[in-house]
């Protein structure tokens, strides 16, 4: 019964790449006295009114069925309707030169053909405004709704490059160039957005660390694990961003006529059932778990580079972007594996023999109420910073914290945690895993 319960949950945290929110990426240079920028975005998030800053997935919002209905129009009939929206998003944007406001005025909008409804499109607008003589600074910035933008700076020497969230306005940005980031900058600025590619939005690797977590909670198999699941993401990741793994995709294109993300994805699914499904009818680590492990590895850093070619890396700071990227990526595997300990670790004390039984069942009876107290107040605060509803994480934990009153209610049992904790959460994440490999491969 609760394993149904958690994989209710977890199911409804498939991420749907037909409608995935996507970052913007902003070109902005300087033609005959005006500053131009040209962005590559999906525009019918923008009309539908989607706020991208708090949705993951416009099939979770309110707006999806505007979302879907402008997604089928025709190039010309949505570029009609996004010229009508312009004078609403222009309102949204924050343009200046020296501290003076600027008003944008859109010159062009391009749209991709429709294609495949199931896929994300992406259409090209661009504006500009006149700039003040001698300006020497713009600053640039959008609303938050508008979600994520990656803005560079084009034709100048040591070009800016910013990523923009959550309604943040650039730095100001030398008009002659020489506003990029330091190496350490770019470093900094980028473990965040590693950190963000695991929590919240990196659900396929959150239980992919949590499968190898469930294995056994003791400290040398976890770390055996976890080592090896990340010296394999590193190679891959850099390999990708690098671009030595571009053949891939020219082969699977040749000859299948498939991108070959679409083929890791599905094997990243099936890797978190595997390792799922593996804890089920094992106890420890078995002699190819390792082995296994790190081809998995693999596969994930595929992944995580199709991410990183969403919005590209800086070319003069690109060492330090890959870097930051990939200790964020790490801290938020450790942040993950803390969060579960945490939760598990009172009823692993006791079912390795310490007498708090009391203070086991009064811990995950405060911890439940708290659950459930969050899932029904939805907290607007907490559901911006997890990108869902509150429920969609609340309520497995709540699943782990009632799994844990058994385990210690049944304490005389032999492998308590095991069998009422650590079996049934891997249940279900291994059905979670299996039904991703099916979406991602077939639906």
């Amino acid at each position: 019964m609760l394993s149904s319960a958690l994989l209710v949950w977890f199911t409804t945290l498939s991420p749907a790449q037909a409608h995935e929110v996507i970052p913007s990426i902003g070109d902005m240079r300087v033609v005959d006295g005006q500053v131009t920028f040209e962005i590559r975005a999906n525009v019918e998030s923008f009309i539908a009114g989607i706020d991208l800053t708090e949705t993951s997935d416009t099939n979770e919002s309110a707006q999806a069925a505007t979302y879907d209905e402008l997604r089928a129009l025709a190039p010309d009939v949505l570029a009609a309707r996004f010229e009508a929206f312009w004078p609403q998003m222009a309102q949204g944007i924050t343009l200046t030169a020296d501290g003076a406001p600027l008003v944008p005025t859109l010159t062009r909008i391009d749209v991709d053909p429709v294609g495949d409804v199931e896929v994300v499109r992406a259409s090209v607008l661009a504006f500009s405004a006149p700039l003040p003589s001698g300006a020497e600074t713009v600053q640039m910035g959008w609303a938050s709704e508008f979600g994520v933008l990656v803005l560079r700076q084009m034709d100048v020497p040591a070009p800016y490059d910013g990523y923009l969230e959550a309604g943040a306005l650039s730095d100001p940005i030398p008009l002659a160039g020489g506003g990029q980031a330091t190496g350490w900058e770019t470093f900094v600025d980028y473990i965040p957005v590693g950190f963000d590619h695991i929590v919240p939005k990196g659900l396929d690797h959150i239980l992919f660390v949590l499968g190898l977590f469930f294995l056994a909670a003791r400290l040398r198999p976890l770390i055996l694990q976890v080592s090896l699941f990340t010296v394999a993401h590193t190679i891959t990741l850099a390999l990708a961003a690098l671009g030595y793994t571009a053949f891939m995709d020219d082969f699977t294109q040749g000859t299948f006529g498939i991108a070959f993300i679409d083929i890791v994805e599905p094997l990243i699914a099936l890797s978190i059932a595997y390792v799922a499904i593996e804890n089920i009818f094992m106890k420890g680590i078995s002699p190819w778990r390792p082995f296994v492990i790190f081809i998995f590895g693999l596969l994930h850093g595929l992944g995580f580079a199709s991410v990183l070619a969403e919005f590209g890396l800086p070319d003069e700071t690109f060492v330090a972007a890959l870097i930051g990227f990939n200790v964020g990526v790490e801290v938020g595997q450790l942040a993950v594996i803390a969060v579960m300990f945490l939760c598990v670790w009172q009823v692993l004390r006791i079912d390795r023999g310490a007498n708090e039984v009391g203070q086991g069942f009064a811990l995950y009876s405060v911890l439940l109420i708290a659950a459930l107290a969050l899932i029904a107040l939805n907290p607007a605060a907490l559901v911006a910073a997890l990108e869902n509803p509150v429920w969609l994480f609340a309520g497995p934990l709540a699943g782990v914290f009632v799994l844990s009153i058994a385990a210690i209610q049944f304490r005389d049992q032999q492998d308590a945690y095991r069998r009422l904790v650590a079996v049934p959460s891997s249940c279900a994440i291994a059905v979670v895993g299996l039904y991703w490999f099916i979406e991602r491969s077939f639906l």
